[in-house]
């Protein structure tokens, strides 16, 4: 069986969201290629998150697994929607930065 590849991620949170975590300024997860030659994704970071830390999770996605509308993620210096959302490839040792969006 041929390994998926697999990254560290690193979503660096906003103080509106760090009572999810118990204060914390960072949630480090894996994220998952989907298949061997798939690099992980935004998604599937968000999948992991799912399952370590619900509670935060559900305020970054919709209902649709969708990035919130209120919600900015910002990879690599760029907007994560601007690199195709929850397909964005995540280098490894990405760092996410969780951003409410501005009014």
């Amino acid at each position: 069986m041929i390994a998926k590849p697999v990254t560290m991620v690193v979503f660096v949170l906003p103080s509106s969201l760090r009572r999810w975590v118990s204060g914390r300024t960072e949630v480090k997860v894996f994220a998952v290629g989907a298949d061997r030659h798939s690099p992980p994704t935004l998604g599937s970071a968000l999948d992991t998150l799912r399952r370590t830390h619900p509670m935060l999770e559900e305020r970054l996605r919709d209902d649709y697994g969708r990035i919130r509308r209120h919600i900015s993620m910002i990879v690599c210096g760029e907007n994560a929607r601007g690199l195709g959302g929850l397909d964005c490839a995540l280098p490894p040792g990405a760092e996410v930065y969780v951003l409410p969006a501005l009014a």
